[in-house]
């Protein structure tokens, strides 16, 4: 989560949503890693957990990352939520809860939920309190 948060920070000193995401592979090595690039891609899709999927998918050679970890600094949205089943991630590890675009327990539980083929491990408010004060900072200077 560490590695996420200063890629967190990194988004917001470029005028993103300060979001970091880190992949892993079952022995904890990092196979990818992202930060928000919305603005900087005009991309809609550029959030910083399909950033690293990516990265991720490139390095190992598939887009099936089954046995990894994905770690994020925020609560997935249901694109990313939906991203991380079809790429078969084992384990997904956030920071802050987002109460109002989370796909991970808070709004939904696109991530969980029974009646799609694949669900992920949830761990959830992993050193939340750093997640948080990143996005509070970040809104609360454009206000």
């Amino acid at each position: 989560m560490r590695r996420a948060l200063a890629l967190a920070a990194e988004a917001s000193a470029a005028g993103e949503v300060p979001v970091g995401a880190v992949v892993l592979d079952e022995d904890g090595a990092v196979l990818g890693e992202g930060r928000n690039r919305r603005e900087l891609d005009h991309d809609p899709s550029a959030h910083a957990e399909i950033v690293a999927m990516r990265e991720a998918a490139r390095r190992i050679g598939s887009w099936n990352l089954e046995g990894c970890t994905l770690v994020v600094t925020l609560e997935p949205c249901v694109m990313c939520a939906g991203a991380l089943l079809q790429a078969r991630v084992s384990r997904l590890v956030f920071g802050a809860w987002d109460e109002k675009a989370g796909a991970a327990g808070s709004m939904y539980d696109v991530v969980r939920d029974r009646r799609l083929p694949y669900r992920a491990e949830v761990v959830g408010g992993v050193r939340e309190d750093d997640a948080q004060a990143l996005l509070r900072a970040f809104f609360e200077a454009r206000r």
